[in-house]
């Protein structure tokens, strides 16, 4: 998976700051609003970049991992999801049409066929392998689930979208990330892992038993990413970083949601490192693996609002931010426009 991505324009970043401070506003008065918008001029390269419409894609795909009893839903639940999603009635359809994003549902994996013009199939295999016994799947499998990602990432920016969030369904697949994220840190597991769809106690020690074991079976290497993918990764979360890396490419932004969209960063940035210059996270979810994710990616949170459903919807709700961002960039006056008086370093009026 070979990738171009041009470097983050910090001049551009310094002219920014320059600008806000001409507004008519004590310098860093809105905070992390002025951060975003500084982080933006710099992905973009300007200084009035567009932000809307989002495009938004969601990759579903099953996990044989499911098969060990780690989810409390049952496999079946990523297809139901699916025509769910198809039928505009999931949280991430609800929450796309309130910021007009342009939304895509993905079928990169799904254990069984899904018959529905509306969901866009591109499936690699039916489900991923139990990892807890096999191989998930074969690099080549690994590699094609990038590129799906990638072209749908690129489809959808070509038809417009300035902003992308990437989302996912399919059961099982906490215990993916959570078995990617504990190769990449020295956390025990009992830090990473969680309840995911909501498992009880009793069952959550199970997971991470499963995980400890499936990481003794086939020692994963994240220097080898598309083996490392291949041994115990997603097939959806092979595709988000695919996707990902397709945006960086374009200099879109990059709107992370929660844990399994934060491990997909961690995965596209092993196949470029300034992949993560184009990402802000839109929030932390309930997960606690996704606070030593966002830690790895040296990001901090737009929003924490104690969720955990996955799909892109956290994204989704942090994306109204962006937009206050650029419209303060946008629409503020300058003290010089607006005929106000400034304040000099000794706290004199100027002009």
């Amino acid at each position: 998976m070979n990738s171009s991505i041009p470097p983050f324009c910090h001049e551009m970043v310094e002219e920014a700051r320059a600008y806000l401070d001409q507004l008519t506003k004590p310098p860093g008065s809105l905070g992390r609003l002025e951060e975003v918008a500084v982080e933006l001029a710099g992905m973009t390269g300007e200084l009035h970049p567009r932000v809307t419409p989002p495009g938004v894609l969601v990759f579903a795909a099953d996990h044989g991992i499911a098969e060990e009893g780690v989810s409390a839903y049952p496999a079946e639940v990523t297809a139901q999801m699916v025509y769910n999603f198809a039928n505009g009635g999931a949280a991430i359809n609800v929450f796309s049409r309130r910021i007009d994003a342009l939304l895509e549902i993905v079928d990169v994996g799904v254990a069984v066929p899904i018959e529905d013009e509306r969901v866009i199939v591109k499936k690699v295999r039916h489900g991923t392998g139990n990892f807890a016994k096999t191989e998930a799947m074969t690099p080549e499998e690994a590699e094609q689930a990038l590129h799906v990602g990638y072209e749908r990432a690129a489809r959808i920016i070509g038809q417009g979208a300035r902003t992308f969030i990437a989302g996912e369904m399919g059961i099982g697949n906490t215990t993916a990330a959570s078995a990617l994220l504990a190769t990449l840190t020295d956390e025990p597991l009992e830090h990473i892992v969680g309840k995911g769809t909501g498992i009880a106690a009793e069952r959550l020690v199970h997971k991470q038993e499963v995980i400890r074991q499936a990481l003794a079976l086939h020692r994963p290497d994240p220097a080898k990413p598309i083996e490392w993918l291949a041994k115990i990764g997603g097939l959806e979360i092979a595709a988000m970083a695919g996707a990902m890396l397709a945006a960086a490419e374009r200099r879109i932004p990059i709107l992370l949601d929660g844990f399994i969209c934060t491990v997909a960063a961690l995965v596209a940035r092993q196949f470029a490192v300034n992949v993560t210059d184009y990402m802000i996270a839109g929030h932390r979810s309930q997960e606690p693996g996704h606070s030593i994710a966002l830690r790895l990616l040296e990001k901090d949170p737009l929003l924490d609002l104690g969720m955990r459903l996955g799909e892109g919807s956290g994204a989704a709700v942090a994306f109204p931010l962006l937009i206050s961002a650029m419209a303060m960039v946008n629409e503020m006056a300058t003290f010089a426009s607006a005929g106000i008086s400034t304040a000099n370093a000794k706290g004199e009026k100027g002009r």
